[in-house]
């Protein structure tokens, strides 16, 4: 058990240091496994060096893909991006005005598919 606040605060450094290098290794194999570009024996290599050399293999990493890394990350965040948009515009896009929807309804009362009833509950929805 340590009792000195200098052995506390030191043994505080290293667990940083050790989770912040853990993090660096997975995002590391995160992008890895992640990139298209790479063949199966590339990918296989980098995970040799990544797995049985961690620290000096994502260092190696970084240093030779660490650009191609935030390219990577970027493009897939805009890809992201523009899903989403596209996704919103859909479901924004989709929904009818008040009066599109009171028309489409009169027509559906004018050949019989709807009761009076129901033209009205639609048309009230619309409106509200």
């Amino acid at each position: 058990m340590t009792n000195d606040f200098g052995e506390v605060l030191l043994w505080s450094f290293w667990f940083f240091i050790w989770i912040a290098a853990l993090m660096v290794w997975f995002r590391c194999l995160w992008d890895l496994f992640s990139d298209r570009s790479l063949s199966g024996w590339a990918k296989a290599g980098w995970a040799i060096l990544l797995i049985f050399v961690p620290w000096l293999g994502a260092l190696i990493y970084l240093i030779a893909r660490g650009r191609s890394m935030n390219e990577r990350r970027q493009a897939a965040f805009e890809e992201a991006q523009a899903d989403q948009k596209k996704y919103i515009q859909d479901v924004a896009g989709s929904s009818k005005s008040p009066t599109d929807e009171i028309a489409s309804a009169k027509q559906l009362l004018d050949s019989g598919t709807i009761t009076q009833d129901e033209y009205e509950s639609i048309k009230t929805k619309a409106l509200a």
